[in-house]
Parts: C-alpha cells; sequence; structure tokens
C-alpha cells in the first residue's frame, strides 16, 4: 500500500483542482446574464453561417489536410525511432544502424518542416480572400441600411465590426480551425501509438484525460465571458474616439480637456480591467493542464520504475527502457497539443465573439429595400406627386400629415417654413430614405416604390447644407461614381457652377488636395463643388437642402447665379431659410407643423399676406 502513496498524493491535488473549478463554475451558471456571460448565438449556429465563405476554396483545404497528416508524422514516428536508437546503442552496436535511424529521423522532420511552411502559406492566402469577401459584404449591408437605421447605430460601433472584427473572424479560417483538427488529429494518433507500444501505460495515461475535458470546458465558459467584455470594451472606446476626434474642436473652446480626458481614462480601464480577467482566465488554464503533464511524467516514471524493476508483464506486455524513452517523449507530443488548446480556445472565442457581433449587423433586415416586382427607372422626366402623405420617424409622432402637392417637370418648387415643420423630411421621401407610412408617392406617374432604390436615386442629384468632401482630389470629388469624364467636362461643370472661380487659382488645379471632410476649402467653395460633382451627373432632379445657409454674400452671388442655369437642367426641389433664394421658383410651399398652409409664387403669396407673408415681412426687418 505504502507504494502507492505518491499516486495517491497526485491524486489528491488533482482532484482538488478539479473541486475548486467545479465550484467556480456552477458559482456564475445561474449569474449569466448579470455578469455578461449569456449566449445570444450558439457556436454551432455561427460556424453554419460562417462556413459558405470557405466553401469556394475546398480543394485547398482537402490539400492542407493531406499536408497536415504529412507535417504530424514528425510527431508520431520520432519518439518510436528515438527509443529504438535508445536500444541499439547497447553495447556492442553498429554505428550504420545507427547512422540509418538518423536518416530516416532528418528526413521525416524535413518532409514535416516542408509540410507545415506549405500549408502556413496556402492557408494565409486563403484567409485574406475570405477576410476581403467577408468585408466587402459587411459594407455592402451596412450600405444598403436605412438613413434612420443607421442613424442609430454609432459611427465607431461600425468601424470595429468593419476592421476589427473581421480580423479577428478571419482567423477561424486559417490558423485556428486547422490547428484544432491538426491538434485532434495528433491526439489520436499518438494514442493510438501509446497503444501498440504499452497497453499499461496509455490506461495511466488516459486516467487524466477526464480531468482534461473538465479543465477545457470550463475554460471555455469562461472565455467566452472576457471576450465578449473585451469585444464590447473595445467598441465602447472606439464610439467615444470616433465621436470625440470629430468634435474636438468643441472640447477645447469650451476648455473640456480635462473632463474627456478623465471620460477616455475611464473607458481605458474598463477594457484594461477586461484584458486582466482574460489573462487570469488564460494564466489559470494552461498551468492547469502543464500540472496534468508534469503528473503524468512523475506517475510514468514511477511505474516505469517499478514495473522494469520488478519485470511487471501487463496483458503480455513488459516494459523496458525503449519503451519508457518514447512513451516519455509521447508524454509531451500528447500534452502539448492539449496545452496549445488553451490557446485556440482563446482565439477561437475571440473569433466567436467578433463573428457574433457582425451578424448582428448582419441581421439588421435593412428598412428601405426594392419591391419583389421593381424595375429600373431607365429616364425619368422629374414630375413628382405626393397624395395624401402621411409619414413619422416613430410610431404616430407624425412629422407629415395628409401632405398632397404636384410638381411638373423642369418646374422649381420651393419649399418653406419654421424649423422641424417637415421640409427635409419631404426632401428625403422623394429619394425613398425613408418610407412612408400612409398615402403614395409617385414619380412620373407611377409609385415610388415601383422603381428599383439604385436606379431611382441615379436620376436625383443632391446638394446638403452640409458639404461632405472625401480625402482625395477636386477631381474625384466631382467624379465621385466611376464614369470616366473628361477634363473639359469636368472644367465645364465647374464654369457652370462658377467653381472655377476658385479653382484656376489653386497651385494644382482640379488635382488640388482635398483633406479629411475638406476642412482646406471654406463652407461656399465646398458648396459649389457639391454643385459641380451634382451637373457633371445630368439629374433629371435635383435637390438643394439649405444650400446656401452659412455662406458669405459673395459666395452667394455666385450660387445664386449658379441656380439659375440649374433651373434649365431638370426640376429642382428647394429648402432655404434665406427667401431671396427661392423668391424666383415657380411655386412656394409654405409647411407647419408638417401641413401645407399656403401654396403659390412668390408674389401670389405675399399678396395673400398670409404666412408666407409674415415669414418674408419678419426676415425682411432682421435685414
Amino acid at each position: 500500500m505504502y507504494a502507492y502513496y505518491p499516486v495517491l498524493i497526485v491524486g489528491a491535488v488533482i482532484g482538488t483542482l478539479t473541486a475548486a473549478a467545479i465550484i467556480a463554475y456552477a458559482s456564475i451558471k445561474d449569474k449569466k446574464e448579470a455578469i455578461g456571460f449569456e449566449r445570444h448565438m450558439k457556436d454551432s449556429e455561427i460556424v453554419r453561417r460562417i462556413a459558405p465563405y470557405a466553401k469556394p476554396y475546398w480543394p485547398y483545404y482537402i490539400l492542407i489536410l493531406v499536408l497536415m497528416a504529412l507535417s504530424i508524422g514528425y510527431d508520431i514516428l520520432s519518439p518510436l525511432i528515438v527509443g529504438r536508437i535508445q536500444e541499439i546503442v547497447k553495447a556492442p552496436f553498429e554505428m550504420g544502424e545507427v547512422y540509418s535511424k538518423l536518416i530516416v529521423f532528418g528526413t521525416i522532420l524535413v518532409v514535416s518542416c516542408g509540410a507545415t511552411y506549405t500549408e502556413a502559406i496556402i492557408l494565409q492566402k486563403i484567409g485574406q480572400k475570405i477576410l476581403t469577401a467577408i468585408r466587402e459584404d459587411l459594407f455592402r449591408h451596412i450600405e444598403g441600411l436605412s438613413h434612420n437605421q443607421l442613424h442609430n447605430i454609432p459611427v465607431g460601433t461600425l468601424v470595429t465590426r468593419e476592421c476589427n472584427d473581421t480580423n479577428a473572424i478571419s482567423g477561424i479560417f486559417t490558423n485556428i480551425l486547422t490547428n484544432l483538427i491538426k491538434n485532434a488529429f495528433t491526439i489520436v494518433a499518438v494514442l493510438a501509438s501509446m497503444l501498440v507500444l504499452n497497453y499499461e501505460l496509455t490506461l495511466m495515461v488516459l486516467c487524466f484525460t477526464p480531468f482534461i475535458v473538465l479543465f477545457t470546458f470550463v475554460f471555455r465558459k469562461f472565455a467566452r465571458m472576457t471576450f465578449r467584455r473585451v469585444k464590447d470594451a473595445t467598441t465602447g472606446i472606439n464610439i467615444f474616439l470616433s465621436e470625440n476626434l470629430s468634435g474636438i474642436k468643441i472640447t477645447q473652446i469650451f476648455n473640456n480637456e480635462e473632463k474627456k480626458l478623465g471620460e477616455f481614462r475611464e473607458k481605458n480601464e474598463a477594457q484594461c480591467r477586461a484584458r486582466r480577467q482574460q489573462m487570469m482566465v488564460f494564466s489559470i488554464f494552461r498551468p492547469m493542464v502543464y500540472l496534468l503533464y508534469i503528473s503524468s511524467v512523475l506517475c510514468l516514471l514511477y511505474l516505469s520504475a517499478r514495473g522494469y524493476i520488478d519485470r511487471v508483464t501487463f496483458l503480455g506486455q513488459q516494459i523496458t527502457s525503449a519503451v519508457l524513452v518514447s512513451f516519455y517523449m509521447y508524454l509531451s507530443t500528447f500534452f502539448n497539443p492539449i496545452q496549445n488548446l488553451a490557446e485556440i480556445f482563446n482565439r477561437l472565442q475571440s473569433a466567436f465573439a467578433s463573428a457574433e457581433k457582425i451578424l448582428s449587423v448582419m441581421d439588421i433586415v435593412p428598412e428601405i429595400r426594392d419591391e419583389a416586382d421593381a424595375q429600373e427607372a431607365e429616364e425619368i422626366r422629374g414630375e413628382i406627386e405626393f397624395r395624401n402623405v402621411w409619414f413619422a420617424y416613430e410610431g404616430e409622432n407624425w412629422i407629415l400629415k395628409d401632405v398632397s402637392f404636384h410638381v411638373n417637370p423642369k418646374e422649381t418648387v420651393a419649399f418653406v417654413g419654421a424649423t422641424g415643420a417637415g421640409k427635409t423630411t419631404i426632401l428625403g421621401l422623394v429619394v425613398r430614405n425613408y418610407d412612408i407610412q400612409k398615402g403614395q408617392i409617385l414619380i412620373d406617374g407611377k409609385d415610388i416604390r415601383s422603381y428599383r432604390i439604385q436606379s431611382l436615386r441615379k436620376h436625383f442629384g443632391q446638394m446638403l447644407q452640409d458639404v461632405f468632401l472625401f480625402a482625395g482630389t477636386i477631381r474625384s470629388n466631382i467624379v465621385l461614381r466611376e464614369e470616366s469624364f473628361t477634363d473639359e467636362e469636368i472644367r465645364e461643370a465647374c464654369r457652370y457652377v462658377n467653381a472655377d472661380h476658385f479653382i484656376d487659382r489653386l497651385p494644382a488645379g482640379l488635382d488640388e488636395e482635398v483633406r479629411e471632410k475638406g476642412n482646406n476649402f471654406s463652407a461656399g467653395q465646398r458648396q459649389l463643388l457639391s454643385f459641380a460633382r451634382t451637373i457633371i451627373h445630368k439629374p433629371s432632379v435635383m435637390i438643394l437642402d439649405e444650400a446656401t445657409a452659412n455662406i458669405d454674400t459673395e459666395t452667394e452671388l455666385l450660387i445664386q447665379d449658379s441656380l439659375e442655369k440649374m433651373k434649365n437642367i431638370g426640376t429642382m426641389l428647394i429648402v432655404a431659410h434665406r427667401l431671396s433664394t427661392i423668391q424666383h421658383s415657380d411655386k412656394i410651399i409654405v409647411i407647419n407643423h408638417g401641413e401645407i398652409v399656403e401654396e403659390g409664387n412668390h408674389f401670389e403669396l405675399l399678396e395673400k399676406r398670409g404666412a408666407y407673408y409674415e415669414l418674408y415681412r419678419l426676415q425682411y426687418e432682421e435685414e
């Protein structure tokens, strides 16, 4: 009995650790939702939905499996060869036989290394292609979301999904999945080799397997929890940076740097805590598996020594020095993949957490979609009609109430009214940025829903108050789409809207650099550039939403001249607070609290002395 005390001591230590792991899991099992441990999507569901990205590359994965089998050949055969060499070197022995074994050993090593290298190259190439496909699909899906949906999702969240999370998910198709399979094959192959070598010692090793499975299961649960926290904390930082770097001028103006720094420090510390928890889970799991490895080595040496000394046989097999050497090497080969599972699960849970967040964005159903029988809008004349239109952004908080009006082709119609009256909403509904709840909107006599959204918007040109310019050049910001325009066509568009006045004075002309958001140009210059890029695409309907706001008087005169020219191109819808901008419109529609209260041209509305007259009088008195 005393002879087995060392084994009993090892068993007691492992039993204590097992009890601790079970208690730890039980303590959080009923508190999943409270600590962010809840599972929103099963791993099997995630795998099912992302697997199609790898489907086109299945022949390469078959090749990788072949290379994988070659690469693990070294792990399986090298212990047998070393064990055989150990028997050979007993006196007397022939060096030739040793050399032959070494040549075999070296050949297996070279083949294994070559297979591993080739496997890595193929996987990285496949991984980059899959990463590109995922990013494109996600970006395309985000582009298809409505304005309302995009307003409800912070920009930092979308940036995190598109960049950080897609990087993590691509690892599933490269190192994570293949390493998981490779380690599983290695464990199975090593167990089979050990069974052939010696039953008794193999059974001893298998006694540790249930504990390995238990520790891995508990680790997987905790790892998923910590990775979700890390992802949430990273998203929080990105949202904070996206908002505050964009508004950093306001922070500086109000001397608010210290407060914002404190807020950033809180978010940074939250991420630090989440990463510490992640490291803690990882730092506990791997040493526990290593403890099992050391325990198995101790038991191996102890049982082997007793069996060798006492010449004990088990099922007809006897422990020899060669068996001991081979088994020692096999133990390392057996437990190394298991220890690597910690890192694999680490990365796998990170990838699944990222995949879950990406799929949650992909699951957002676009509010504005093409109807099943939608047609291409090959040509638009510019006739627009609203019939008893009701619209609300939320519930029944109506922004537009039973609005009806008609716009003839190539007619210029302006919408005026107080802030929040619903003017900009009308312009957004015309291009289907939102869908109405009641009524009907007609373009050229057809319901707006009967057109494909992309083809419909192609015939509209929008010029907004806040002009957005992309980093690049003046030329790239005017052209925008892929159509090829000649320099003369671009210059003609610029001359048409008077943008040539400042472009010709720039050192690089059309190739002048445009910095982020066009902050190296004035508001008036940015507006003229937006006019030029609208005109060059020859829209059938032009929309101007406060396009003359916040600009100087000189630039306003240029814009007024541009507007007069643009009236000849197609239908024009204008929203402006400056009545001087719209007094030459064919029709002016006055809106108040979502309802049309007056309609007519400038002189007709002045004669009525109603709402328009009051707006005109107040503005004239202010000036």
